[in-house]
C-alpha cells in the first residue's frame, strides 16, 4: 500500500458519494477522480432489461476504471501527490454477482482479476450508507434520465449487497481504514456542519496514517 493518501468513497447509487468527493478534494486540495457513469452507452438499457444487458454493462466499466486507475497511479500516486475518487474498482464485483448468471460471471470474474491484480488499493475507504426512501429521493432529485427506470426492488438489493461487500472488504483488509457515514442522519451537502464534522474524521485518520509512515 502506498504512502500517499489514496481515499476511496463508496456506497449505493444515489447516497452522495460524488457530492462528497468533490468537497472534500476541495478541502484537502486533493486530486479528484471520478468515475464514468452517464458516458456508458448500455447503462440506459440495462436499467430497463438488466438480463440482456448487464455484461456489456459491467464489462464497460471495469475497463474504464480499470484505464481511469492506470493513468492516476502513474500521473499522481507514483510521484506523491494525493488523490480522492467517488469509487473504487472492487465495486465492480458487488455489480457483476448481482446481475450475471452463472457463466458471464465466471468469465467476468477471471477478466477482473487479470486487470486489477496490480492496481493500488486505498489507504482510506469512506463509506456513506442510507436508507431506499433517501436514496430513491437522491436519485429523483439529481435528475439523471438513465437512472430514472431504477427499480426500488434493484436498488434495496444493491444497498443489502454493499453492507455485505464492506464487511468483507473489512476482514479482507484490516489495515486500511473506513470512515462509515449514515447518510440518513448526515447531510454533507446541505449542512456545513456535517460536512465539518466528515473533514475532521478524514483529518483524525490523514493525520494518524502521516505519523505511521
Amino acid at each position: 500500500m502506498q504512502d500517499v493518501p489514496f481515499i476511496a468513497i463508496e456506497g449505493p447509487i444515489g447516497v452522495g458519494k460524488t457530492s462528497l468527493a468533490k468537497k472534500l478534494s476541495v478541502h484537502f486540495d486533493y486530486h479528484l477522480l471520478k468515475e464514468i457513469v452517464e458516458e456508458n452507452p448500455f447503462l440506459g438499457k440495462f436499467y430497463d432489461d438488466i438480463d440482456e444487458w448487464s455484461f456489456q454493462t459491467e464489462m464497460f466499466f471495469l475497463c474504464n476504471r480499470y484505464k481511469q486507475l492506470e493513468d492516476i497511479e502513474k500521473k499522481y500516486l507514483n510521484v506523491q501527490k494525493p488523490v480522492i475518487a467517488d469509487y473504487h474498482i472492487s465495486k465492480n464485483m458487488i455489480f457483476a454477482q448481482r446481475t450475471l448468471h452463472n457463466e458471464k460471471f465466471t468469465k467476468y470474474e477471471q477478466i477482473y482479476h487479470i486487470l486489477t491484480k496490480d492496481m493500488p488499493l486505498p489507504n482510506m475507504l469512506i463509506y456513506i450508507h442510507a436508507g431506499l426512501d433517501t436514496l430513491m429521493e437522491r436519485i429523483r432529485m439529481r435528475g439523471r434520465d438513465i437512472e430514472q427506470n431504477i427499480k426500488p426492488s434493484y436498488l434495496a438489493q444493491l444497498s443489502e449487497d454493499y453492507e455485505s461487500y464492506m464487511k468483507s472488504f473489512e476482514q479482507l483488509h484490516p489495515d486500511i481504514p473506513v470512515i462509515r457515514i449514515n447518510g440518513d442522519e448526515l447531510d454533507f451537502v446541505k449542512k456545513q456542519h456535517d460536512l465539518e464534522q466528515i473533514i475532521a474524521d478524514v483529518s483524525g485518520f490523514l493525520n494518524h496514517h502521516t505519523s505511521n509512515v
